[in-house]
């Protein structure tokens, strides 16, 4: 299992990393178009709207870039908080195909068993013996 909470752990940082890299190519297109666009003559309303636009996008995927990598940082050093936060995240991810969505899929699994619980200092939800906790 320790494996898999690694490969995690760096596929969540590459993945961040992409969404920061986005945010910044976001970022340069939007002070590229707000140049086009300071011109008197030819502004608009639509172009000022445009880069607000790429200005909003690209925070928004280099704010999810970073939380990504902080989540991923964590789980290579398998702090609690760090697996509660990637499976927010992991929520969040499912939405982004294919990557994202197999990403997403993928923590869940390796975050939510047994050996995982027991990797982040969590009790497990099962008994040592394998039986089915009884519910009365």
């Amino acid at each position: 299992m320790r494996l898999h909470l690694d490969v995690l752990g760096w596929l969540h940082v590459i993945w961040g990393a992409f969404g920061v890299l986005s945010g910044l190519a976001l970022a340069v297109l939007a002070a590229g178009a707000a140049s086009a666009f300071a011109d008197p003559v030819g502004a608009s309303a639509s172009g000022h709207a445009v880069v607000w636009a790429f200005v909003v996008v690209g925070s928004v995927f280099g704010l999810c870039g970073l939380a990504m990598i902080v989540a991923g940082r964590g789980l290579l050093r398998r702090s609690s908080a760090a697996r509660a936060f990637t499976l927010v995240l992991a929520i969040a991810n499912l939405l982004a195909v294919p990557f994202g969505t197999a990403l997403g899929t993928y923590a869940f699994w390796a975050l939510l068993n047994d050996d995982a619980r027991r990797e982040f200092g969590r009790p497990p939800r099962t008994p040592a013996d394998g039986r089915a906790l009884e519910r009365t």
